[in-house]
């Protein structure tokens, strides 16, 4: 079949990738040798007396949303072993950090190697995280017998998914899924029209309001990231943010620091690649504004803090008196609002945001406003910086939200028991 054969040319295509450090030139190298790595950590550490839960999320996203079932089997279940595996190489640092047994690449969706990995880890189920369902490895898995799931499912009503091509590729995949926990009522409908069968599917919520809400509760103000930042100025924690984003953002703070000459940014880049963040620092000099990168000396009296690493923004909210969520001005779409929102802070992003689900909960419950532009940002931000009483409102408002959706990896993770029996 031609996606097979595509799958296999990616395979070839790998063995003599070119050096270099684009996402898919890593990606293509990280699939040299791993059947080997797969069968190596078999032989050395499969115990084949314990059942084996395999976990696949394709990137940090939907690894975060994997993480807290994780979390339950691994203290739930020590008589299980688990496994991880990822798509993109953003999520190898991600996948470490995971309490799972294993964790590598998942390889390309060739019936060879699909039957390779499959034969090394010998799982009792295989779970996908958000949506990706691999065809052939799913078609392989349920052939021998293995239990297949999906937890946290989710189809935008946009989706190319649900083109003519999309459904005549994917549709067997999902109708070979044993159980499936769907975000919401909608989702439901739209996976069942995928393919998904109506008898397997359930409504179990969002496993990332799980994720967020535990390590908003775990943010500790003593630890020496937050201690060294901590300050009682007003202070705009901008998260994953772009150029686009950062174009209106940044003339809007600009004039802010007119209004509240104490007030600090806290800005953390999307991609925090030198490019970017000199990009950042030539706004700063050009505007007279004092900065310092994360870590560095002077951080008590900068005006703009930038976070030149990955991994600690899910802390920083911590420090924040509101937030800019960044991607609402950016094509590929907004980033997590509800991160911020579990620290119980008012949440601001930009104009693109209606297939987002949580920003337009947000702005409907009056946790969080979107901004079309400089003047619009500058409005909601001076408001909220002026007006403690509006900004802790929203705040409380915002924290309430991601309460509610506590729940969904608890049963998510009794959704994989169920699948293992």
């Amino acid at each position: 079949m031609a996606y097979d054969g595509a799958g296999v040319i990616a395979r070839l295509a790998a063995e003599v990738a070119p050096q270099g450090n684009s996402k898919t030139l890593r990606s293509m190298r990280a699939r040299r040798g791993i059947r080997a790595r797969y069968s190596g950590w078999a032989s050395a550490h499969r115990d084949p007396e314990r059942r084996l839960v395999w976990l696949h999320a394709p990137s940090v996203g939907e690894g975060l949303q994997a993480r807290p079932v994780i979390d339950i089997l691994r203290s739930r279940r020590p008589d299980l072993q688990l496994a991880y595996t990822f798509f993109s190489p953003s999520a190898e640092g991600f996948a470490h950090s995971l309490a799972v047994d294993f964790c590598d690449y998942l390889p390309f969706d060739t019936t060879a190697d699909a039957r390779a990995v499959l034969h090394s880890l010998a799982p009792a189920a295989l779970v996908f995280s958000k949506l990706d369902v691999w065809p052939v490895l799913a078609q392989e898995a349920s052939t021998l017998g293995v239990r297949l799931g999906l937890i946290s499912a989710t189809l935008a009503m946009d989706s190319s998914r649900k083109s003519s091509s999309g459904t005549a590729l994917l549709r067997d995949a999902y109708a070979l899924l044993d159980s499936v926990g769907a975000i919401d009522d909608g989702d439901a409908e739209r996976l069942v029209r995928l393919g998904v069968r109506g008898s397997s599917i359930t409504v179990t919520g969002d496993t990332r309001y799980d994720q967020v809400w535990a390590r908003a509760q775990a943010a500790n103000s003593e630890s020496q990231l937050l201690s060294a930042l901590s300050s009682h100025r007003p202070t705009l924690v901008a998260g994953s943010t772009w150029p686009s984003d950062e174009a209106p953002l940044l003339e809007a703070w600009r004039s802010l620091r007119q209004t509240f000459p104490s007030a600090r940014l806290i800005i953390a880049p999307h991609e925090p690649s030198e490019t970017h963040l000199e990009a950042i620092r030539h706004w700063a000099l050009a505007a007279g504004i004092s900065h310092v990168r994360l870590g560095a000396a002077g951080s008590d009296d900068s005006e703009v803090i930038v976070v030149d690493r990955t991994g600690v923004l899910g802390d920083l909210y911590k420090l924040a008196s509101c937030a800019f969520v960044g991607g609402g001005f950016h094509r590929a779409g907004l980033h997590s609002v509800i991160e911020p929102a579990a620290f119980g802070v008012p949440v601001l992003f930009g104009p693109r945001y209606g297939s987002n689900r949580d920003a337009k909960s947000l702005v409907a419950r009056g946790g969080g406003l979107s901004a079309s532009s400089t003047s619009e940002i500058i409005t909601h931000l001076a408001r909220w910086l002026a007006d403690d009483s509006a900004r802790e409102s929203a705040g409380v408002v915002a924290a309430a939200m991601v309460r509610e959706g506590l729940g969904a990896a608890e049963r998510s993770a009794t959704l994989v028991e169920r699948l293992i029996g």
